[in-house]
């Protein structure tokens, strides 16, 4: 059953038709903030067909404010809320929500009224660089092409520790980090705004089932452990990075902001979408080894909208079959160690870019470090953002002519602070 009786859902455009059913979570006058599935222009509050006995078995928790309580149930309880959910919102279906005129007004809640927070309680975030166009491009910058790799890319997925703490929900404006920067030909630093914001287009993926101490995944294990997927803009102030990421890497310019849509697509709405692994030019170790396509085929792209204008230019396309680790590798690679996974962490791709410069999924790249300017397809340019402007990611997989979609990721750069402390 591909076809729903909700408003919006069978439109060629929509993202959340019902071989989807994002879950997210939401907020509406008089409702505390609570867990719902994207359908069509709707919001399926699921706290309402818990209270009116149409979805009943364990505590799903979908009366709290983060979709944490229900990922830690496992792949199961997934499974069956997801087909009961269909059931209900089918042609064809049950008709105890399509005919009960009450609860209908009641359980489903047009989007454009509600709302959105975090849809997980953020409890780690981890940034990887999953994709070698991205590594080659970033790595040509800075030590050129002959250096662009670093000996250990190719063996496994490079990753940092950041800032659940600064996760936010798209939306949610972002403030032009401070920091401290080199201007060229100096040897002492100086403090004040970031000059090089940049975005990072990327793929999020979201842990549902944690991990105990010292307890390690295969692949196809980290994969059963994966709730869902989000659009993530990891925003970048590259003259904080350049200067502080000696040896460490990046801490302050990361740590101001990360985006990310507000529905979680789940693993069987995306099952459609999965690609195979890329052609690699190294054998990787066995514990990194897969036995099934866990790459995904999701169409991801960024627009700009300046502040003195409505209309939004395109300024990356791009596409996930470009990362060259996929999701249970990355998840796998991180539990090596023992480390504790727990429901709600967070694993970013990094970047993911193309071949072609359009493909590229930051400025830092498009413009070839500040080489070059990026033209607007509106007029003007950029190398990098400015304050006022506004980033969204979209991004899609096709499914029989149907969008799985994720929303809108989106977020506006907000003016750096004036001073340093509480006034600022």
């Amino acid at each position: 059953m591909t076809q729903s009786w909700v408003t919006g859902a069978n439109r060629a455009d929509c993202d959340f038709p019902l071989s989807n059913l994002p879950y997210g979570v939401f907020e509406v006058s008089g409702r505390p903030p609570r867990c719902g599935i994207a359908i069509g222009d709707m919001i399926l509050d699921l706290t309402e067909l818990v209270t009116n006995g149409l979805l009943t078995g364990d505590d799903y928790g979908f009366d709290r404010p983060a979709l944490n309580h229900f990922m830690a149930a496992g792949p199961k309880a997934w499974e069956t809320v997801r087909n009961r959910v269909t059931d209900l919102l089918a042609d064809g279906g049950s008709a105890e929500l399509r005919e009960n005129v009450a609860l209908c007004r009641q359980a489903l809640v047009p989007q454009a009224t509600a709302q959105m927070h975090l849809p997980i309680e953020v409890k780690g975030y981890t940034d990887f660089y999953a994709g070698r166009q991205h590594a080659f491009n970033s790595g040509s910058i800075l030590r050129g092409p002959e250096n662009a790799l670093t000996p250990n890319w190719s063996h496994m997925p490079i990753g940092y520790n950041g800032r659940a703490s600064t996760v936010v929900v798209s939306g949610t404006p972002v403030r032009r980090p401070l920091g401290q920067t080199l201007p060229g030909g100096s040897a002492t630093p100086v403090l004040g705004p970031s000059r090089r914001l940049d975005i990072e287009v990327e793929f999020g993926a979201i842990v549902g089932l944690p991990t105990e101490l010292g307890q390690t995944l295969t692949v196809d294990e980290a994969w059963e452990h994966l709730f869902g997927f989000v659009l993530l803009n990891d925003w970048s102030a590259r003259d904080i990075q350049r200067w502080e990421g000696q040896p460490l890497g990046p801490f302050q310019s990361k740590a101001f902001a990360t985006s990310i849509s507000p529905w979680v697509v789940t693993r069987a709405a995306l099952e459609p979408c999965r690609h195979p692994a890329p052609l690699r030019d190294t054998e990787l170790l066995p514990y990194l080894h897969e036995n099934a396509p866990y790459f995904f085929d999701i169409t991801l792209e960024a627009h700009l909208t300046p502040a003195d204008t409505d209309r939004a230019s395109r300024i990356v396309q791009t596409n996930t079959t470009h990362l060259t680790y996929s999701a249970p590798q990355l998840l796998a690679h991180h539990a090596l160690s023992g480390c504790r996974m727990q429901s709600g962490d967070l694993l970013g791709s990094g970047t993911i870019s193309g071949p072609e410069r359009h493909n590229f999924g930051c400025l830092m790249e498009q413009s070839w470090g500040g080489r070059d300017e990026i033209a607007l397809e509106h007029g003007g340019s950029r190398k990098f953002l400015e304050d006022g402007d506004s980033v969204t990611l979209t991004g899609w997989g096709m499914v029989n002519g149907q969008r799985i979609g994720f929303g809108r990721c989106e977020g506006q750069i907000l003016p750096a602070p004036q001073q340093i402390g509480k006034a600022g």
